[in-house]
């Protein structure tokens, strides 16, 4: 049994990472600022922007070493506008960065992390290069939040130089919902303003800790991003419509665009790690 540490497991992605992570028989530790509301595993308490504790909050509980196989990075704060700008930048890129040198200093060579879609140029004010937008798209973070997250990326790429034996998977998770969330969504359709900011997308918590769980398990090394986005929008209407009136100059580069198929695209995601969205809001059984 393969032993995981997942960052911020008491948050949204992270309690369902935990669970699914327990689901396939591995064993899970969380660790994170804030207590889970229900235990799931074991928990520990650090604050990751001290290199301390993040050093040891990986490496041992009660003089027991972990021997940990792999680390899912989730904790962070976790938007902009939460705390001043400085205080997010700060936390995010310390802990990130605490968390890949620990994690290189005692040998563990799988780590997953959560970078941001901001990192893509949300919240859209200025309109996507092209659409459905992809990894290829250049970096345009909009907010210390977002510019914390491009940095990580950066970092990743780097610690993968120094280490061409490690792999450090960054996701650039949607705007994460749990089946509560979808009652809001009906709403949405009235007004296509009230989504545009990230293209109408989102991602189901449990299909970010199955892509989580498959990132961990991918025979891949170095630094690799993904889009982790569900399958569709958060939309009735139809992407053509959504387009013509809120981007109607930005190109369109899938010629088979589907009628309601997600604009920030997950084929990568499909082809190196095998990802297909399993929940959808369209789906009742889903809202459970």
């Amino acid at each position: 049994m393969s032993k995981i540490v997942v960052t911020g497991g008491s948050g949204k992605a992270g309690r369902a990472c935990v669970r699914d992570l327990l689901a396939h028989g591995y064993e899970v530790f969380n660790v994170d600022r804030v207590a889970p509301a229900e235990k799931l595993c074991p928990f520990i308490l650090a604050d990751l922007a001290d290199f301390g504790q993040a050093f040891e909050a990986l490496s041992s509980v009660d003089f027991e070493p972990l021997d940990v196989a792999g680390i899912v990075h989730l904790a962070a704060i976790p938007t902009p506008m939460l705390y001043t700008n400085s205080v997010t930048f700060a936390n995010n890129t310390l802990s990130t960065y605490n968390v890949f040198e620990a994690g290189r200093r005692l040998g563990i060579k799988n780590i997953v992390w959560a970078s941001s879609e901001t990192v893509l140029g949300l919240p859209f004010d200025v309109p996507p290069v092209y659409v459905p937008i992809d990894e290829e798209a250049p970096g345009r973070p909009e907010s210390a939040y977002s510019l914390s997250k491009l940095l990580g990326e950066e970092m990743a790429k780097q610690f993968c130089r120094w280490d061409p034996s490690l792999k450090i998977v960054g996701f650039r998770f949607s705007n994460i919902m749990e089946p509560k969330d979808y009652a809001r969504f009906a709403a949405f359709d009235s007004d296509p303003q009230l989504r545009m900011w990230n293209l109408w997308g989102y991602i189901d918590a449990r299909d970010a800790a199955q892509a989580i769980r498959k990132a961990l398990e991918a025979p891949i090394k170095g630094a690799e991003v993904f889009i982790i986005a569900n399958a569709e929008t958060v939309m009735l209407r139809s992407d053509t419509e959504l387009l013509a009136e809120v981007f109607p100059n930005v190109p369109v580069r899938k010629k088979d665009l589907g009628p309601n198929e997600t604009l920030l695209s997950i084929e990568k995601a499909k082809r190196m790690l095998g990802y297909r969205p399993e929940h959808s809001w369209h789906n009742p059984a889903d809202h459970q």
